[in-house]
């Protein structure tokens, strides 16, 4: 049955990994607009509702080919044609070079651009950016377009924000925007006993500095040898730190991707919180940080490196502890004081969890972005409306 709720488009190239459930968890909480999720094709990953996914083609070589072909030239007749029936009212494209791609379709069904911007493709390098993918060149070739056709570009913290000044995008038209998490599903089970437990929850990358976790660990297991690290995630380190893990560590688990359900028991049972991100040799740094907001509203305490947005994400000394990029000693010291003083403990878990419910509710972050939607269409609707009384 058709919505009469207006559409709106979600833009992602690929329909949507796993490690992106901060895009299908905001469009669940859209209320006032009818969201569809609109693509070049699904990839393996998050499970979407079937009736409310569009995509331009498949898995076939023959639609793989055609794809290249609208990757290259920005037009595809039918795709258009498909969407235009949807009669949307705007679209919202998450990821820069992902943005790029929806810049003809906006033109095309003449409707608004909205982007979100959530990190990578702006604290990464150029020198680095131009071999880092096809998407990522042709985002560099086109950004100065993209500045100029987008009606808006959120920024998911304050640190992406500046950056998106630095590079001389329209100071008019950013805004800063976080997310938020469902609180409701965040929520302690006062009932189940942490154990003396330190948390990591995150890919195996370079930048989440997982390494300097297991230094870190390797002195906490010196002075209270029954602390265990278990690390949740997967990717191209794993191998390398499980090594690493192996010869310093006496009680670690590398427990691989596991189901967000899985995570928040782990962050219920868990004492401490720690990804200790840092400035990957590309550039790349922590933009905000969701996973460390749902710690917090699970009441569990953050002990991380002050690199990125991540102070917005946790307060220092309320919520957690920062600490100066790559210091071990600091790191563990800080995570000794909460496995050690649990009246600290208490303080900052009551703290995080009273900061999340106040700044970072998925419910009311959402109906900001409504309100912006909102605004924004209403600009479109007058620009439109002062170029058909110039014709």
């Amino acid at each position: 049955m058709h919505s009469s709720l207006p559409t709106v488009l979600i833009y992602r190239n690929h329909l949507l990994p796993h490690s992106e459930t901060f895009i299908r968890e905001q469009v669940s909480s859209i209320k006032n607009y009818d969201c569809r999720y609109v693509g070049f094709r699904r990839v393996p990953g998050l499970m979407l509702p079937v009736d409310k996914v569009i995509t331009a083609y498949g898995p076939s070589l023959v639609q793989k080919i055609s794809e290249l072909s609208y990757k290259v030239s920005g037009f595809s007749p039918t795709f258009t044609k498909k969407l235009s029936r949807l009669s949307p009212k705007l679209i919202h494209a998450h990821f820069g070079p992902d943005a790029v791609r929806a810049v003809p379709l906006a033109k095309q069904l003449n409707i608004p651009l909205v982007v979100t911007f959530h990190g990578y493709e702006l604290t990464i390098k150029p020198s680095y950016a131009w071999r880092a993918s096809f998407s990522q060149f042709v985002y560099f070739l086109h950004k100065n377009g993209l500045k100029k056709k987008a009606a808006h570009f959120i920024a998911v913290s304050d640190f992406i924000k500046n950056i998106l000044l630095e590079q001389k995008f329209p100071s008019q038209k950013i805004s800063t925007h976080y997310i938020g998490i469902d609180t409701s599903l965040f929520t302690p089970d006062e009932y189940v006993q942490r154990t003396s437990t330190v948390l990591f929850v995150g890919r195996l990358v370079e930048f989440k500095g997982c390494e300097y976790l297991i230094h870190a660990m390797s002195r906490i297991q010196s002075i209270l040898p029954a602390t265990e690290l278990i690390i949740v995630g997967d990717g191209p380190l794993r191998s390398h730190l499980e090594a690493m893990a192996n010869q310093m560590l006496k009680r670690y688990r590398f427990l691989g991707v596991q189901s967000p359900s899985v995570v928040r028991e782990w962050m219920n049972k868990a004492k401490v919180f720690c990804v200790p991100s840092i400035t990957a040799q590309n550039g790349h740094r922590e933009a905000f940080g969701i996973v460390f907001i749902e710690a917090q509203s699970m009441g569990l305490p953050v002990v991380t490196f002050n690199s990125g947005g991540i102070s917005e994400a946790v307060a220092h000394n309320r919520s957690g502890f920062l600490v100066l990029e790559k210091d071990v000693g600091a790191l563990s010291e800080r995570l000794l004081s909460l496995l050690k003083n649990p009246i600290l403990w208490q303080d900052m878990s009551q703290q995080g969890i009273q900061r999340v419910r106040e700044r970072f509710d998925i419910q009311r972050q959402t109906q900001q972005l409504e309100c912006l939607y909102s605004d924004i269409l209403t600009n479109h609707k007058n620009y439109k409306s002062s170029q058909t009384t110039i014709i």
